[in-house]
């Protein structure tokens, strides 16, 4: 069979479908930045990774991973607005691991600017930036860059396709391009004469591709509407592939366990035990932990259970308090990074007065409802990873490299993903997968983590502290001087990927306090790395996830020190900083009908914070009832600049709130001697529907560009509850958990 027909069988949704007189179009065919990794032979064509016309119909390579976030949904619909087809006419496929499928996005954000006041030249710097996202094989989902990624890439593609094939039926039908129209899956002449673009696919791989226009958003069909989310008939149904769905014939499945006391050694094991338990059909040692494989994944688990291990000591401080000495130790030394400094802080204007505040936020789990796993198959010259995940390119090379094998004789195969939140961006699941293979040649193995490995086996959300000195002066803001202490997340997953140490000033340690847009003359925030091992990573929001903590709850401090109700002391700071985020906080005002005055029994709070080029305000309600708080409700609003798809965008913003408020409520990471001390959901819970607020969501689109929606609506989420429980109660919440302070309904 063709490479092209390879492709559809490896994405395993077509199955061994023959892709003849098919071809492909996409913005990479106008750039030609990488190779292709659609191969076609004879009777085939494939110019591009994005987009297949054959005689089955459209069909999307999607390069980033759909974990919820209705990613393949709105790039199928970038795609259909431009060619002329319906939604239900798409097939949509995750595309395999390729440089091709590179986030052309993701590199421009790490430019060491605040975001909101971005000039033209540094956009325009940032998207010249993006083709490093090729050269660095970063075929990423993360970052809340998918639409900014493919805005533009997909609706080139949709109209490069269109107008070849117009072309391909102008050539047949002997008139001029520009008299062909386009609707529905077909290229109408002026005489009425209906082609379907599944007849034209073939001539259309023979022609040069002309020069496209995109339509003008009024002209849209699709985009800016509700549309029907294109993975919602599968998740209803089951028939949905996730990476623990995965059945190659002749499956065997195992579970693993490591080092409870996170980065140490393995000093021995004695295995009897479970190799004496029936269905238990080999041990795998793999230097820093076991695997065992069975014949079903629950015996793996009871089995690599039983076995008896000595492991040594953690690389790092055994105890959670004393976890946070070190962080706080980090304050002595030189920032790592003084993102912003403006006017002069250190010295209190005259007639100010000054308010200081210390904070803390715990380390956190990203604790996806799908744990960590992946199926792999080793031959000896050829290894199939089956796994849901953020980063096939990069877990490629890991996988290569683990195995002993040229990337070429790599297959990743990317599922549905259950829950990623950062997590799935790690190599570490398809590596110790890989690992378990190796030692099964010939038989396809799917290992599975429990519960209880995955959640005290993470790359953690580090934990954080924060310092914080202000001051207000007739009834505002006139300094800020924040410092914030943590591990690197970025320097951690840099070494963890690329095997060298990650340096140089941290923009997302300090992100979520030095961009906030708030007119403050004098300015500055540093950040300072804790030096420690415990393992931390990217999780939603990354920094904003404590540092809009920090600064919110910091700014409700201010305001009533200033004498003023804390939403109107934000929105004239923002006004004259930064339009669309004074108007989110004026959108929830209004919808909250907010006066600045609760009845006995209610505490409102606000937040507003800038993340991902989208501001967020959010209120929330909180009653107490009979002594126990209960989240009540809440009011979000974003400005988002292009709301390609409202209903997607409001459910984003509902689930990143809810993802806050649950580990602003209960979130905890602690330990004990060394390990972890959570073990499964009972020990780190999320809302659930009888403690969760009803929401209310306005989307503006005031913003001048197109800003992310994954992830803004997590960090407001915690300094909102903080500041309505100070309101209800007249107690500042300057630590999360919350649970730990204040009687919350559970």
């Amino acid at each position: 069979m063709a490479s092209v027909g390879k492709i559809f069988r490896r994405t395993f949704l077509i199955g061994s479908a023959a892709i003849v007189g098919g071809v492909a179009f996409g913005a990479y065919y106008v750039t030609r930045p990488v190779a292709n990794p659609l191969k076609p032979t004879k009777g085939e064509t494939a110019l591009s990774p994005f987009i297949l016309i054959d005689q089955q119909g459209v069909t999307l390579f999607a390069p980033r991973a759909e974990m919820g976030q209705g990613v393949m949904t709105t790039w199928a619909a970038l795609i259909a607005e431009e060619l002329d087809v319906e939604m239900d006419d798409i097939r949509v496929l995750h595309g395999p691991a390729a440089a091709a499928y590179y986030n052309s996005a993701l590199v421009g954000e790490g430019l060491p600017n605040k975001g909101y006041d971005i000039s033209d030249f540094q956009h325009n710097l940032g998207e010249a930036l993006g083709i490093l996202g090729k050269t660095l094989s970063l075929q990423v989902t993360g970052g809340s860059t998918s639409m900014k990624d493919g805005f533009e890439r997909m609706r080139e593609a949709g109209a490069t396709a269109r107008e070849t094939l117009k072309q391909a039926a102008a050539d047949r039908l002997g008139v001029d391009r520009a008299q062909l129209k386009t609707e529905a899956g077909v290229v109408i002449a002026p005489d009425g004469t209906r082609i379907p673009y599944t007849e034209l696919a073939e001539a259309a791989g023979r022609i040069d591709p002309p020069h496209a226009e995109l339509r003008d958003p009024s002209d849209w069909r699709l985009l800016g509407q509700n549309l029907p989310r294109v993975d919602i008939v599968g998740k209803s149904t089951g028939t949905a592939e996730f990476g623990i769905d995965v059945r190659p014939e002749g499956l065997k499945f195992a579970s693993v366990r490591m080092n409870p006391k996170l980065g140490g050694e393995m000093n021995g094991f004695d295995a009897s035990a479970a190799q004496s338990m029936p269905g238990v059909e080999k041990v795998v040692d793999l230097g820093n932990g076991v695997a065992v494989v069975a014949t079903n994944t629950w015996l793996a688990i009871q089995a690599v259970e039983a076995i008896d291990v000595d492991w040594a000591d953690a690389p790092y401080p055994s105890e959670t308090e004393d976890l946070f000495t070190t962080i706080a130790q980090a304050f002595d030394d030189a920032p790592n990074s003084t993102m912003r400094d403006d006017g002069d802080v250190d010295v209190l204007p005259d007639g100010a007065t000054e308010i200081t505040a210390e904070y803390r936020v715990p380390y956190l789990a990203h604790s996806t409802m799908e744990p960590m796993n992946a199926t792999a198959l080793f031959t000896g010259t050829k290894l199939d990873l089956w796994c849901g995940n953020q980063a096939p390119t990069l877990l490629l090379i890991r996988a290569a490299n683990t195995a002993n094998l040229d990337k070429d004789a790599v297959e990743i195969h990317t599922t549905y993903l259950g829950g990623g939140f950062g997590r799935r961006g790690e190599l570490d699941f398809a590596e110790i997968a890989t690992k378990v293979a190796m030692a099964m040649p010939n038989v396809p193995v799917q290992t599975t983590w429990s519960r209880e490995e995955d959640m005290r086996h993470d790359f953690y959300r580090p934990g954080a502290l924060a310092r914080m000195r202000g001051a207000v002066k007739d009834g505002t803001a006139v300094l800020i001087d924040g410092k914030v202490a943590a591990q690197s997340c970025t320097q951690q997953a840099v070494e963890r990927y690329t095997g060298m140490p990650g340096g140089g000033p941290d923009k997302v340690l300090v992100e979520g306090l030095f961009n906030q847009p708030y007119a403050v003359p004098n300015y500055r925030i540093s950040g300072h790395i804790a030096d420690l091992d415990v393992p931390v990573g990217f999780w939603r929001s990354v920094g904003n996830s404590h540092n809009g903590f920090f600064h919110e709850t910091f700014m409700d401090e201010m305001a009533h020190a200033a004498g003023r109700d804390p939403l109107e002391f934000r929105l004239e700071l923002a006004k004259g900083e930064h339009a669309p985020s004074a108007g989110v906080l004026q959108a929830v005002k209004d919808m909250s009908g907010w006066t600045g005055q609760t009845p006995d029994g209610v505490g409102r709070g606000v937040a507003m914070t800038y993340s991902f080029g989208t501001p967020v305000a959010q209120v929330i309600e909180v009653v107490d009832e009979d002594g126990t708080i209960r989240i009540a409700k809440a009011w979000i609003a974003c400005d988002v600049g292009l709301a390609l798809d409202p209903g997607t965008v409001k459910a984003q913003m509902v689930g990143g709130m809810i993802y806050g408020l649950s580990a602003a409520v209960t979130g905890e990471i602690t330990f004990s001697d060394g390990e972890v001390e959570q073990y499964n959901f009972p020990d780190y819970d999320a809302l659930r529907m009888h403690n969760a607020p009803l929401t209310e969501i306005r989307v503006l689109e005031t913003n001048p560009r197109l800003g992310g929606v994954g992830e803004p609506g997590t960090p407001p989420s915690m300094p909102a509850l903080g500041n309505a429980l100070f309101d209800l109660t007249g107690e500042r919440a300057r630590t999360l958990p919350l649970i730990n302070q204040f009687n919350l309904l559970v």
